[in-house]
């Protein structure tokens, strides 16, 4: 790595993948062995010696001046299997500091002495090494695609633990989403069979945790599999109006969270050219891949239920167990497909109830923002949960006018990027190329300033200024759209706005506390918040002190 490059890696900050040691009083091998361990153990990454914790640069000690073969040396030869990372030494301004390039270890690796660690992050978010103990093993070596843990043959469990119907139900799924036609001339042992739902083991056949899931009868999956729970509520404010929670199988799961939310799918039609559009509240097909991904990649080891809920202004979707290695919730439009569950998603494929190319979390932002919705949050993801939030708001029918022109003059559908960079300079009315590969999820910026030019030819954008200070902002036409607001639309709504009002116009009133725990947001940002939609006659006071609550206007 070159000198501009550590330096930038250094004013990032300790991360999952990098990590500062400081080397002013000799750092200890053991030490520097369990970090190598620990970051190889999860993504691997950048181990810089020769920088304290908070960034500042204090050299290599004298005594690891050697070389950069003497320390890879050094490694490979306390660590087992014996690891081979790469060794840099780079002069920085403040002194020379050691960089090692760590791979991600396809097998667990422990220091020579037995300590196996992984690296993690702490309850505050510090990034540290941890154990990782015996029973993780299994669920670490699916995490790294090394392994599938619902393959695994469920001993107790026999065929008469699965219901007949699921399989009739199967079938029924397979022609309705035009799934494996071969599945339809097979009878139920021969499904179970070609799906992974039975293996082999000493020429007995015996039923796989798959194949509880997916066709085990409601008492089994109580008794064998008590982690197994999905749950669907529909919360409105702060009191809960549907709060379901039920063990089945996945296929009757999932036809029961679909039917759910298509009973609650009120659309919205504009008129385009003489077409009318229906824009519905919760994309079918992007919902539908957020629960299928639920479903297929919950770590079913963990307890806890799949949650889908409904809120006011956004629907969530969650399930136990954390991103596999290698995805973050940086790169996942573009990580590479790493399923933690290889059969369930087989199994859905055959189906016909999930994207094909492995590519559903592209089809759950396509549908967000091609509705004239926010893109997907995955902020509210830990260690342990994945949870996607879903803006539900009220669409903007206008960009949605919009991006039909721009589907006109491309000769074809916007792609997720396109539709990235559009909603962006909808919103905040100009882009760069910077913002664009930050959507994009990018490390550079050549494809993102790609896809703007593209943009530019067609007229949906126009462009500014030269190179690194090219700006883009919205093409005549789209621009002409967008300043065919109605006054009222001039003043611009927040989301969490948005769901305050919403809230009142459901309840008829809220009180200060209620804004604040439906915002979470503090009391002092609360009111400033009621005093500006007050100001701006969306809402009014009534009573004083205690007794105070706020309407429509």
């Amino acid at each position: 790595m070159t000198e501009h490059e550590i330096q930038n890696l250094i004013a990032g900050g300790e991360a999952l993948t990098v990590e500062f040691k400081s080397d002013r009083e000799k750092l200890p091998d053991a030490e520097w062995i369990e970090t190598v361990v620990c970051m190889a153990n999860n993504q691997g990454g950048k181990l810089i010696v020769g920088v304290e914790d908070d960034g500042t640069v204090t050299g290599l000690h004298a005594y690891h001046q050697t070389s950069p073969q003497v320390i890879a040396a050094f490694i490979a030869s306390r660590t087992v299997p014996p690891l081979s990372g790469e060794v840099n030494f780079v002069h920085l301004p403040e002194g020379l500091v050691a960089v090692v390039s760590i791979p991600a270890a396809r097998q667990h690796v422990s220091t020579s002495d037995g300590k196996l660690v992984i690296r993690y992050f702490d309850i505050k978010g510090k990034p540290g090494c941890r154990p990782l103990y015996a029973h993780e093993i299994v669920h670490w070596r699916a995490d790294i695609g090394m392994s599938d843990p619902v393959a695994l043959p469920m001993s107790e469990v026999t065929w008469d633990d699965l219901e007949p119907l699921e399989f009739s139900r199967l079938r029924r799924m397979v022609e309705e989403n035009t799934g494996d036609a071969v599945l339809l001339k097979l009878s139920d042992r021969e499904i179970a069979a070609a799906l992974g739902l039975v293996s082999q083991q000493n020429g007995r056949p015996m039923i796989t945790l798959a194949g509880l899931l997916l066709v085990g009868k409601e008492a089994a999956l109580h008794k064998f599999l008590p982690a197994h729970e999905v749950a669907f509520q529909v919360l409105r404010g702060l009191d809960v109006a549907v709060n379901e929670f039920h063990r089945w199988p996945l296929l009757r799961a999932h036809e029961w969270l679909l039917q759910n939310i298509s009973v609650r799918n009120e659309e919205h039609e504009l008129t385009s050219e003489g077409i009318r559009v229906g824009v519905p509240r919760y994309d079918r097909r992007g919902i539908r891949e957020a629960i299928n991904n639920a479903l297929i990649h919950r770590d079913y080891a963990r307890l806890g239920a799949v949650h889908v809920q409904l809120h006011d202004g956004h629907a969530i979707v969650s399930n136990p167990g954390g991103f596999v290695t290698g995805v973050t919730i940086d790169n996942i439009l573009v990580a590479a497909p790493h399923p933690r569950n290889p059969l369930l998603v087989d199994a859905f494929k055959r189906i016909g109830l999930v994207e094909k190319t492995g590519r559903g979390v592209g089809i759950i932002y396509t549908g967000q923002l091609q509705n004239g919705r926010r893109q997907p949050s995955y902020d509210r993801s830990t260690q342990t949960k994945i949870t996607v939030e879903l803006d539900a708001s009220p669409a903007d029918l206008k960009l949605v006018e919009s991006l039909i022109q721009a589907n006109k003059r491309l000769g074809r559908a916007l792609n997720v990027n396109e539709l990235l960079i559009l909603n962006e300079t909808w919103r905040a009315r100009r882009i760069d190329m910077v913002n664009a590969a930050k959507l994009m999820q990018r490390p550079d910026e050549i494809e993102a300033g790609a896809v703007l030019e593209e943009m530019v030819k067609a007229e949906i954008l126009k462009a500014r200024g030269e190179r690194q200070q090219r700006v883009y902002h919205l093409g005549k036409a789209l621009s002409h759209r967008a300043s065919k607001k109605t006054s009222a639309d001039n003043v611009e709504i927040t989301e969490i706005e948005r769901k305050l009002l919403q809230y009142v116009n459901v309840h008829g009133k809220i009180t200060r506390r209620e804004a604040a725990e439906l915002c979470k947001i503090s009391d002092r940002q609360t009111r400033h918040l009621l005093k500006k939609l007050i100001l701006t006659s969306k809402l009014k006071r009534i009573g004083q002190s205690k007794t105070t609550y706020y309407t429509l206007s």
